[in-house]
């Protein structure tokens, strides 16, 4: 089978989010979600995980009007699959809840303010950067359909350095703890690992959000926590002509690359103006383009680079829906044949060890892959 490799990229910036499709099979009403109501959606998931997007839109128009308790929380970790956009999102609900008070909308003035203030401070900081290495610590996992049932494929360890006169550089480390080959130099990605690659994920995706050139249409659309921080949260999209951004899809011999659109949310610090969290889906993905949709979310936190405080990833997932061959036994014939599919590929990215350029980043046997939580059992 030949192996296909296929990344997404953000010629200056790349940013993520899961999808926002508006239920609209039920009449709507305003009222918050009972536990019934919930517990209802969420038994749809088996079996028609795709509508996961509508399940999540419908809890973020409406909110719920229960304390979530941790038999829902496993209820519903164990019906969509362990789903972390689904318990994020309930999670959120669940602040909601508890705090209307801090969750309560301020006057549209006071949002787009902040909005304003988040481009000018975050446009300004990227100018301030330091010249840095870093290191990914990267689990890719794989799903047939949409599942979502991963089956961990390998850990990947890289360097990634970023210089404001190059902008980010990637050098491939070791594929599940064994060392890559001596002769790895820096490059602009790190597709010789094969499958599923993301570039982009530190400076250069935050200024392509806001640069005036991108022309990123924002909606304010709800308050939230995050790590503590109140935060608004803004929808954002921009066109695939203005995005800056593209997928591409390598096979032996060949390479075929296209332009796409970004959907998404942003988290706002509602003190600071400065990004906690960053979200998006593709759009305007050509329609005979084998990967057919990613989705991802970047995390942002307080760093220390040379005794002084930067906003940096922390960390990152990304998820690629693509049709790709794939081999499967054929009960039927008895044999395992090769078809085309529809498949999923994940990669859960970790930053660590943050340090002023120069400094050699070395594989360390403390360095520790976070380990997946399982779906708790309802209560």
């Amino acid at each position: 089978m030949q192996q296909r490799i296929y990344k997404l990229s953000l010629i200056l910036s790349l940013l993520l989010i899961n999808s926002y499709s508006l239920a609209a099979q039920t009449p709507q009403t305003d009222a918050p979600l009972t536990s019934q109501e919930l517990v209802k959606l969420v038994y749809q998931l088996p079996k028609h995980p795709e509508k996961r997007d509508e399940v999540v839109a419908e809890i973020r128009r409406r909110g719920i009007g229960f304390e979530l308790t941790n038999g829902m929380r496993g209820l519903v970790a164990t019906k969509s699959g362990n789903d972390e956009l689904l318990n994020r999102t309930l999670e959120e609900a669940e602040r909601r809840r508890a705090n209307p008070t801090t969750a309560a909308r301020p006057p549209a003035p006071e949002a787009d303010a902040l909005l304003e203030q988040a481009r000018k401070t975050t446009l300004a900081a990227a100018g301030g950067m330091p010249d840095f290495v870093v290191k990914q610590l990267i689990t890719r996992s794989s799903a047939l359909g949409t599942t979502h049932s991963w089956n961990q494929r390998d850990r990947l360890t890289v360097a990634v350095s970023y210089r404001e006169s190059e902008g980010e550089k990637y050098k491939l480390l070791a594929v599940n703890g064994l060392p890559a080959d001596a002769g790895t130099i820096e490059r602009n990605d790190y597709n010789q690992a094969g499958g599923a690659t993301s570039t982009g994920e530190f400076v250069s995706r935050l200024i392509t959000l806001f640069d005036a050139e991108s022309q990123t249409h924002f909606q304010f659309a709800d308050t939230d926590t995050l790590r503590g921080r109140r935060a608004l949260v803004f929808e954002y999209e921009t066109k695939k002509e203005h995005a800056q951004a593209r997928l591409v899809w390598a096979e032996p011999g060949a390479e075929r690359a296209t332009n796409i659109g970004l959907r998404g949310r942003v988290w706002i610090d509602r003190e600071t103006a400065r990004v906690l969290r960053l979200e998006y889906i593709s759009t305007e993905v050509d329609p005979d383009f084998p990967i057919k949709q990613t989705e991802s979310s970047v995390d942002y936190d307080w760093v220390t680079i040379a005794g002084k405080q930067y906003l940096l990833p922390v960390a990152a997932n990304i998820v690629f829906t693509s049709l790709a061959p794939v081999r499967l036994y054929d009960s039927v014939e008895r044999k395992v044949v090769e078809r085309t599919q529809l498949v999923q590929d994940r990669n859960d990215i970790h930053f660590r060890n943050y340090q002023k350029f120069g400094t050699e980043v070395k594989i360390l046997e403390e360095d520790d892959f976070p380990v997946e939580e399982q779906p708790k059992k309802p209560e």
